[in-house]
This record gives C-alpha cells, sequence and structure tokens, in this order.
C-alpha cells in the first residue's frame, strides 16, 4: 500500500490544520548535516514525512530522508519544490542565506524566522542584540569594538587598548575556532585584520575563563518556552570535545542565572524552535566576574546531543514539536551523562592512514549510546560523531567516559 493513502496516519503541522488528501505533513529542513540527519529521525518518529534540501547526493540527512532536494540553498526551482512538498521548514544550520528563509516564509511556516537567524549569522548584529537585550538578561557580551574599515582599524589601534589582549573575530563564516586570531598589540591586531582579508570583524576582550557553558531552549510559535539544564562544555582547538551534563556540573545559581538569560534572549525577539546559548564563565575576582554571554546558534547544539540518551525528549523532539506547533514538553533528564564528540581524528593513526577504531571495546562499557552520523569519508577535524555515556551516578560516567576517552585518544581526557 502506498504510504500516500488515507491508511499512513501522522500527525498535523498544527493542531487545527489536516492534509485534504489525507497525506501526513511534511517537514522540510536546508542543510543536510549530521543536525538535520538527528531532526529527520525525530520527525519520522512522529509520523512525518520529511524533505530535505542540500546539493551533497551523500550527505548524512538527506540519505534518511523522504525526499532530497539537491540543489543550491538559493536555487528558487529547489525552493519552490521544497516549499510545494513541505508544510513547515527549518534550517539545520545558520549559514543558509537569510534571505532564503524569508523568501520560504512567505508560503509555509518557517522556523526560526530569517531575522533571528540573520543576528545569529554576523557576529556584529548578534552583540548588538545581546547588549539590547542585557536589561532583561541580566547578562552582558563581552567588552568589544567593531572594525569594518581601516580607519575603524586605525581608531581601535590607537584609542582602545582596554581591549588588548582580545580576540579579532570575523563578523561572518566562522565557527569551530575559525575565522578567528588572539592579538596582544596594536600592531597585532593590524596584521590580523589583513591576514582575515580585511573583511568586517569585532575585537574582543579576552577575559579569564574559568569554565564554558551552554543553554537549549524550545520555544512555540504561542511563546510556550522550555528549557534544558545548562551545561558544561570543554573545548579543545576551539571545536567542542566534552560535554558535561549532571546536577553539579555547573553552580546551581550560575546554572539558573544561564538558564533565565538564555529564555530572555529568545524571547526578546520572538524565536520559534530550538536556540542554543552559549556562555562564559568569568573568574569573579575579574571586572567582569560571572557569567558572559558569547554567541547564540538557532538550531540544535554540539552540546545538547546528550539529550538523545539522558532525557524524555531530545532537543531535535523539541525542534519538531515547535515547528509544528505541538506542544512542548517541559525536558526531564533522567541520568547524568557525558557526551564525547567523535572527530575524524579518532579514525586516523599517527601517519594519517585510516584504522578502524576498537568499538568492541567501547561498547562493551556500561552506559556507552555511540551515534554516528554516515559520513564516509574521515578527516581531521570532522564530525563524524558522538558518544554519550549515562549511569545511575556521576562518578561511574565519569569512570566509563575516562575508559572511553583512553581507549579512542580523545582530547579533553585530563577535564573528565
Amino acid at each position: 500500500m502506498s504510504d500516500d493513502t488515507h491508511a499512513v496516519i501522522g500527525l498535523p503541522v498544527f493542531p487545527d490544520q489536516t492534509d485534504a488528501a489525507g497525506r501526513p505533513a511534511t517537514l522540510g529542513v536546508l542543510g543536510g548535516g549530521q543536525l538535520g540527519r538527528m531532526f529527520v529521525h525525530a520527525a519520522q518518529r512522529l509520523g512525518y514525512r520529511t524533505a530535505v534540501l542540500e546539493p551533497d547526493p551523500q550527505s548524512p540527512a538527506g540519505l534518511v530522508s523522504h525526499h532530497h532536494i539537491r540543489t543550491a540553498y538559493n536555487d528558487p526551482t529547489g525552493l519552490a519544490q521544497l516549499a510545494d512538498l513541505c508544510q513547515a521548514i527549518t534550517t539545520e544550520f545558520e549559514n543558509v542565506p537569510a534571505e532564503v528563509l524569508h523568501a520560504l516564509a512567505q508560503a509555509r511556516h518557517v522556523a526560526p524566522a530569517a531575522a533571528a537567524v540573520g543576528i545569529a549569522q554576523d557576529r556584529i548584529e548578534e552583540k548588538a542584540h545581546f547588549t539590547a537585550c542585557a536589561a532583561v538578561s541580566g547578562v552582558m557580551c563581552a567588552p568589544y569594538a567593531v572594525i569594518t574599515t581601516p580607519d575603524e582599524l586605525r581608531v581601535v589601534a590607537a584609542e582602545r587598548a582596554d581591549l588588548l589582549p582580545g580576540i579579532l573575530k570575523t563578523a561572518r563564516l566562522g565557527y569551530d575556532g575559525k575565522g578567528q586570531i588572539r592579538v596582544r598589540t596594536a600592531a597585532a591586531l593590524t596584521a590580523a585584520w589583513a591576514e582575515l582579508g580585511g573583511v568586517a570583524c569585532v575585537l574582543e576582550k579576552m577575559l579569564p575563563l574559568t569554565a564554558e557553558c551552554s543553554v537549549l531552549v524550545a520555544r512555540g510559535w504561542d511563546g510556550q518556552v522550555v528549557s534544558f539544564v545548562p551545561q558544561r562544555n570543554v573545548h579543545v582547538a576551539g571545536i567542542l570535545a566534552v560535554t558535561h551534563a549532571y546536577e553539579g556540573a555547573l553552580p546551581p545559581a550560575l546554572a539558573e542565572q544561564a538558564r533565565a538569560a538564555a529564555v530572555s534572549i529568545a524571547g526578546y525577539i520572538g524565536y520559534v524552535g530550538v536556540l542554543c546559548v552559549e556562555f562564559f564563565v568569568v573568574a569573579d575576582g575579574s571586572a567582569h566576574g560571572g557569567l558572559v554571554v558569547n554567541e547564540m546558534a538557532p538550531r540544535p547544539h554540539n552540546s545538547g546531543h546528550y539529550t538523545l540518551d539522558a532525557c524524555n525528549a531530545s532537543q531535535f523532539d523539541l525542534q519538531v514539536h515547535a515547528m509544528a506547533g505541538l506542544p512542548l514538553p517541559q525536558p526531564r533528564q533522567h541520568s547524568p551523562a557525558i557526551m564525547l564528540n567523535l572527530l575524524g581524528d579518532v579514525w586516523l593513526d599517527a601517519s594519517g592512514e585510516r584504522r578502524e577504531p576498537n568499538w568492541p571495546a567501547v561498547l562493551s562499557l556500561p552506559g556507552t549510546h555511540l551515534h554516528l552520523y554516515g559520513k564516509a569519508e574521515a578527516r581531521a577535524g570532522r564530525k563524524m560523531g558522538h558518544l554519550n555515556i549515562t549511569g545511575p551516578d556521576v562518578a561511574s560516567v565519569k569512570t566509563v567516559a575516562r575508559r572511553v576517552a583512553a581507549l579512542l585518544g580523545l582530547p579533553g581526557l585530563d577535564a573528565i
């Protein structure tokens, strides 16, 4: 029997909508990476059909979706096909052109909105957004200056010694430590701006960090909002290596401050969907002691992957619920968890030759949950999967996580 018949049962997009032809609703996603793949899995569990727009014919999300539209993200024909197939559309990464989301929103439900994605695409707009809602969120970003022209560079180099040492970051397309250079002097700032191509940048003051954390918030079309407990993150070379998600990973007062700030940041722009807000924890003895907001991602986030195995609803379940207008369940974490990021380096030996990790040894350990993303080629620094460790208590989770990290040669072992 065809899955287009009335015999197929799926949930509608928004409770008061039905498909006149009796077909289950279709949810669309721009981008075919691992976040799209996990979104597709979550949508399909609720009976939705899915469509992925992604040019790569072997993309992780495209390979598991009902429909794979193999065009560029701004291709008019592909976008028209996506809009024709889907009742609601989201994105799995923030660098999809915001104008594409705006155009799709003229005909379909799109979450998050183009305006919210546009803020996250540009560090200058993002810093301005954090500054504007600081009165509500109670949390500021690090001191910074905008550099878009040679004249602005000269002024900042001459007059903003208070921002040095600092980090010069490109306003757009920077991620996982890319597009940023640490600078200690005005001369180094000038050289760094040239090295980055003279593009729009922000110079951000380096602060004495004691930790990094993030908060995942889900917000519906009706303003309903839920959030996960904040998690503590450890980065190595600018890439997330370890996420600690359990009671005591952060001081309770600090965790509550981060959660409330993230909810305020989402509400300030009427956000719909899943939003991750990342924070720095700054040494209390500094002039900027406490919590400092770093950046936001308008999508599920690497640091929230532990929710797939440690919570009653994952970040991807909430992404589906939010965009489809379903009630948002309050997330409840039933097990302490540690998430270990798996980069392509795990599959490479010291000479760069491919090897197969010792998965039998890893999976023989209690509470290990392996998630591989279906990528054929392992490259150094490429996100290939993650491994969640859950258990009855924090001590046992840490013990297993250390053994896994040692078996696979993962970075961040000393931070577990």
